[in-house]
């Protein structure tokens, strides 16, 4: 698989999964995450008070569609270049997608995402606060005291949740792919991959790269608005503390059901239609 030389696909793609399945799934799993005494029925129920069926999509314009414009074309474009690189270099399909996958998620992660993931999560988490204040003045608010530094807390967090999910998604996806082709066709089939192969195994790639749930979880506590009590100051360290103590081991589970869905969705979008574009445009 040649480099992407088109960066409008992937950007299109994010867009895509984000306004359909993906934000709805980011927004239910954002709400188990911060508010880990709710059952996943209780957390759609809190998230259709707070608007109806658009209570599913705050925070997609303009921090969504902000962040998928951007991370999409930088993922698939470092991925894919570092994909054909190890592929090149004589790595098996599951190890590429795996080396791919990690360059790609943490290129996306400091390069486009800190600030729109924690404008994401204030968006859906600011009723927690106190005083209700608008997303904007919760940002303004935190530049004042903080500066860049503080609207993009947690950055790490999610360098290292890129760094997995994608590592995950791509390196799961080409096995499975590769697993479903030998089982249909035989070990030394010339077969390549159908539609319907490349579907199944984004899903499966999507479901199992949700192990690292914890670090999904103590990325939202990161991001999200201060409640009464919680520390003020944060790091990964004490989040995952201050999790434990309040939740338990269960907590860093909290949303990991929409999360599997959301993962799944997503690596459908990123890699099986990815790949097809790739493919009938020519740059496979």
């Amino acid at each position: 698989m040649a480099p992407i030389s088109n960066e409008p696909e992937p950007a299109t793609l994010n867009l895509f999964e984000v306004s359909t399945l993906g934000q709805p799934f980011e927004v239910l799993k954002t709400q188990m995450a911060a508010n880990r005494g709710q059952s996943m029925a209780t957390a759609a129920k809190n998230v259709w008070q707070r608007g109806g069926a658009l209570g599913f999509y705050q925070g997609l314009i303009p921090w969504a569609w902000i962040e998928a414009s951007t991370k999409g074309a930088v993922l698939l474009f470092v991925a894919s270049e570092f994909e054909y690189r190890s592929r090149a270099a004589g790595a098996s399909p599951f190890m590429s997608g795996i080396a791919g996958g990690m360059a790609g998620g943490i290129a996306q992660a400091y390069s486009t995402m800190g600030f729109c993931t924690f404008m994401k999560t204030v968006e859906v988490t600011r009723h927690k606060s106190a005083v209700k204040e608008s997303t904007f003045k919760v940002a303004s608010d935190i530049f004042k005291r903080e500066g860049i530094r503080g609207i993009n807390k947690g950055v790490h967090a999610v360098a290292v949740r890129q760094c997995t999910n994608w590592a995950s998604r791509f390196g799961f996806a080409r096995w499975a792919q590769d697993t479903i082709v030998r089982v249909r066709y035989g070990e030394d089939t010339k077969m390549k991959p159908t539609a319907i192969d490349r579907v199944l195994s984004s899903m499966v790639g999507g479901a199992l790269s949700c192990w690292n749930q914890p670090i999904e979880v103590i990325r939202v506590e990161l991001h999200q608005v201060k409640t009464p009590g919680r520390p003020e100051k944060m790091n990964i360290s004490t989040a995952a503390k201050w999790i434990y103590q309040n939740s338990g081991v269960k907590g860093f589970y909290k949303g990991v059901v929409p999360r599997i869905g959301l993962g799944m969705w997503q690596t459908v979008c990123m890699v099986t239609i990815g790949d097809s574009l790739r493919q009938y445009f020519g740059t496979n």
